[in-house]
């Protein structure tokens, strides 16, 4: 709203006008905009929600202060996506694609995540929506994504090659771009010296079909990535503050790659490829950190409110998506180790269980309990058969979440670095 006003303002040289055209200034107030409505309705729409009494259905698993969160709201994740949305709204080129993609994919898994939501207050038990209708809006989301970048002229890219020349003063090195935008399936890997990698490569050998059947095989594992980081967000959502705190760390670090990847003099410096015209995307993560700030307020321990599945598979999809788009979802391993070792806690304790019962007749765990950060909360030796017993001491919450904060800005500073070694 307000960008396309600005738009008609420079036509018409009104002095400031122009401030809009700047990502820098744009990436801010979109983050001072959505902290502050994340603070200021935040508090409303808590209150309203223990009148509803929207509260928080708890089992009792053993874990110290567990039960003391029985009755908090929940379905906060509503403050994180209207903190999202309205300054993207104002102050966001709607023009742009990646932008609009960005958007519709807030709303698809906010609407996914609040059904789920609705359905576990309506039966007042822990089961909402089924798993597989999960599966499908988020295999639904990956499908429009992967088939929109497929499809879209506007989502172009160019590669970037590194020549290496002898001359008087040595060796130099210098990164250069093709001179024209291409549609390509290629992506960033770390830790490779031609750092691109393309996914039209594995399938190479179908000869004339080989771009497209590169493109289908882009679009699965869009549609993977797409549901393995919303789930796993979805699973890290199991302490106060720990979904919001780290996913705001990894949004800064998305932040910085869709600016770098959206200028050519930054993403020559980096040897990355250079996306035009997606240093958009840096206006609408600036809303997402702010809005995640400003959930925090409410969100830390001792958490007054959650943001139930209505905000942990939203911003978990948010995080892909964007990941996605700025052709970094090779990174996200490393990024978002957190929720995928959440993931993989769980589908281990699992697989191991059934596979010791079958052999033993009664299964065995791996961990004193999963999602991993429940681990850290249990007493050791509390008559649980699991094989990783320590630590022996249960962590209070608070230093369990600061830990996985801290952990998290180190495996974001490691995802920079694996741009630069090689």
């Amino acid at each position: 709203m307000f960008y396309s006003l600005f738009e008609y303002l420079k036509d018409i040289d009104i002095p400031g006008a122009r401030l809009m055209d700047y990502i820098t200034f744009r990436s801010g107030a979109a983050f001072i905009l959505a902290l502050l409505i994340s603070t200021i309705i935040g508090r409303r729409i808590i209150d309203r929600l223990q009148k509803m009494q929207v509260g928080e259905i708890v089992r009792n698993l053993g874990l110290e202060g567990q039960m003391s969160k029985k009755g908090t709201p929940t379905m906060g994740g509503v403050i994180i996506i209207i903190a999202i949305l309205l300054p993207c709204l104002l102050i966001g080129n709607l023009t742009n694609i990646y932008m609009i993609l960005m958007l519709v994919s807030t709303i698809w898994l906010g609407t996914l995540g609040f059904l789920d939501d609705y359905l576990k207050i309506k039966r007042h038990d822990k089961d909402g929506l089924k798993g597989k209708f999960k599966i499908v809006g988020q295999i639904g989301l990956g499908l429009i994504v992967g088939i929109t970048m497929y499809a879209s002229p506007d989502i172009v890219m160019r590669e970037n090659h590194e020549i290496i020349t002898t001359g008087p003063d040595g060796v130099i090195t210098e990164i250069v771009y093709e001179t024209s935008d291409i549609k390509a399936t290629q992506t960033t890997i770390p830790f490779v010296k031609d750092n691109n990698f393309d996914y039209a490569w594995l399938t190479g050998w179908m000869g004339d079909h080989s771009a497209t059947a590169g493109w289908i095989l882009f679009i699965l594992v869009t549609i993977f990535v797409v549901t393995a980081t919303s789930n796993g967000a979805n699973l890290t959502d199991g302490l106060d503050g720990l979904a919001t705190g780290t996913s705001a760390i990894i949004g800064v670090a998305l932040a910085i790659m869709a600016y770098l990847g959206g200028n050519i003099i930054y993403s020559s410096y980096l040897n990355i490829m250079y996306i035009p015209g997606s240093a958009e995307l840096v206006v609408y993560m600036g809303a997402f950190i702010g809005a995640l700030v400003g959930f925090l307020w409410y969100n830390a321990y001792p958490a007054q409110v959650f943001m139930g599945d209505t905000g942990s598979l939203t911003i978990g999809g948010i995080i892909a998506v964007f990941a996605i788009l700025i052709h970094k979802e090779l990174l996200l391993p490393i990024l978002c180790a957190i929720f995928f070792v959440e993931d993989l806690s769980v589908m281990i304790q699992v697989a191991y269980f059934k596979w010791t019962r079958r052999r033993t007749g009664t299964g065995r765990r791996i961990f004193k309990m999963t999602p991993l950060h429940h681990h850290f909360q249990k007493q050791g030796n509390a008559g649980i058969d699991a094989l990783w017993q320590k630590p022996i001491s249960a962590i209070p919450e608070s230093k369990i979440v600061t830990r996985f904060w801290i952990i998290g800005i180190i495996l974001a500073a490691l995802t920079f670095v694996t741009l630069k070694i090689r």
